[in-house]
């Protein structure tokens, strides 16, 4: 299997250096560059062309919500984890809309954010716990009308739409329910198609009417 190709925009140059280290330091995985502004992201990336971008929000005059949709648009194979600091409801909706396939905290521990960009890369929509947290209660709040497809999922479907809701990797639930991440893969996939989403982010997106 091939290494997994990333590329990260960071302005901190602390964290830049931490997080590429990560990356480079781990096996299966390839840093291709590092942009610390929006504007170079923009026309370095494409160039590069990553599996995955580690993306900051908060950039300065452009920021990583505008730098998705712009390089998302034209090169949408390009695979976008939102690493941030910012918790807030209306941040992570704008970067779910924008095209970002994961939103994960920087306070993560570095074997869970190479897991998760592990998960992004296979099909997966990591977010950090406290992030899917929000996304859940954005669910809760659904008129009843919406959430109509909820009851054709089986008790083992709802039982791992639960575990990814709290934010848990594919591993990490196949781990608590004692069965194989392949079976968990295609439960996840069953519930998709019953919901009519192809994933997490797409989920809140339709519910958002983005």
């Amino acid at each position: 299997m091939s290494n997994i190709s990333v590329c990260i925009v960071e302005d901190n140059k602390d964290i830049l250096h931490a997080l590429e280290e990560i990356v480079m330091m781990a096996e299966g995985f390839d840093l291709l560059g590092s942009f610390t502004s929006g504007e170079d992201a923009v026309f370095g990336i494409p160039t590069l062309h990553p599996n995955v971008v580690l993306m900051d929000i908060n950039l300065g005059k452009m920021d990583g919500i505008e730098c998705v949709k712009r390089i998302k648009g034209n090169y949408p194979d390009i695979l976008f984890m939102m690493c941030t600091v910012y918790e807030e409801d209306e941040k992570i909706f704008e970067a779910l809309a924008a095209g970002a396939n994961g939103y994960i905290l920087k306070k993560t521990s570095p074997s869970k954010l190479l897991d998760a960009i592990h998960e992004l890369y296979e099909g997966g929509a990591p977010m950090s716990s406290q992030i899917a947290r929000k996304v859940v209660n954005a669910f809760q709040k659904m008129p009843a009308s919406a959430n109509t497809h909820i009851d054709k999922l089986s008790a083992r479907e709802a039982e791992i739409l639960e575990h990814l809701a709290k934010g848990l990797l594919y591993k990490e639930i196949a781990a608590q329910l004692n069965i194989a991440q392949e079976t968990v893969r295609k439960h996840v996939y069953h519930i998709y198609e019953k919901l009519h989403v192809n994933n997490r982010v797409e989920a809140v997106n339709k519910f958002y009417g983005r």
